[in-house]
């Protein structure tokens, strides 16, 4: 699983930890039973995502033009 690169740029970690960080706030919102802080957790969660497409097209992310997937013939079976 190591060995080939998916989701392994600093756009795929960066977005993933805000998202994260914002469904930890939403979660912890909706056990104090707060519906404001619940909806301000999931609009970080959707910052994550936003950052991550952007850091992506600044050029952090995986290249795409590259054709092959990095898997060997003995990988897709």
């Amino acid at each position: 699983m190591a060995g080939n690169s998916h989701g392994h740029t600093p756009a795929a970690w960066t977005g993933v930890t805000i998202a994260f960080i914002g469904f930890c706030i939403a979660g912890a919102f909706v056990v104090l039973a707060n519906p404001l802080g619940m909806f301000a957790g999931l609009v970080v969660a959707a910052l994550g995502g936003v950052v991550g497409l952007a850091m992506r097209a600044a050029g952090l992310g995986k290249d795409t033009r590259s054709s092959s997937s990095g898997r060997t013939a003995d990988q897709h079976g």
